[in-house]
């Protein structure tokens, strides 16, 4: 996000498993990270909605990983690579 007046990106459940992906990340590393159950990631990522605390608590697992999520015509994410100048974006 470019600034502190940026409006923040919900995560949507396709925007986690792209996540999960391009971290590497397996479900239960996830849902440890963000103090959930590997199944309330499975329900996510199925697209049950959940409460809004929680998703935001996958968020943070995610963005604490080096993800930034992005909103537009398609969702999608940037992955910040700790100790590298790259960054990819996927949508």
């Amino acid at each position: 996000m470019s600034s502190s007046k940026s409006r923040r990106v919900i995560m949507v459940p396709v925007q986690s498993k792209m996540a999960r992906a391009g971290t590497g990340m397996s479900m239960i590393a996830v849902a440890k990270a963000a103090q959930v159950s590997p199944a309330t990631i499975v329900r996510f990522e199925r697209g049950e909605e959940l409460k809004p605390r929680t998703v935001e608590a996958i968020q943070r697992a995610y963005e604490m990983a080096g993800v930034e999520f992005l909103e537009g015509e398609a969702p999608g994410l940037k992955m910040h690579v700790q100790g590298a100048s790259k960054r990819r974006a996927l949508r």
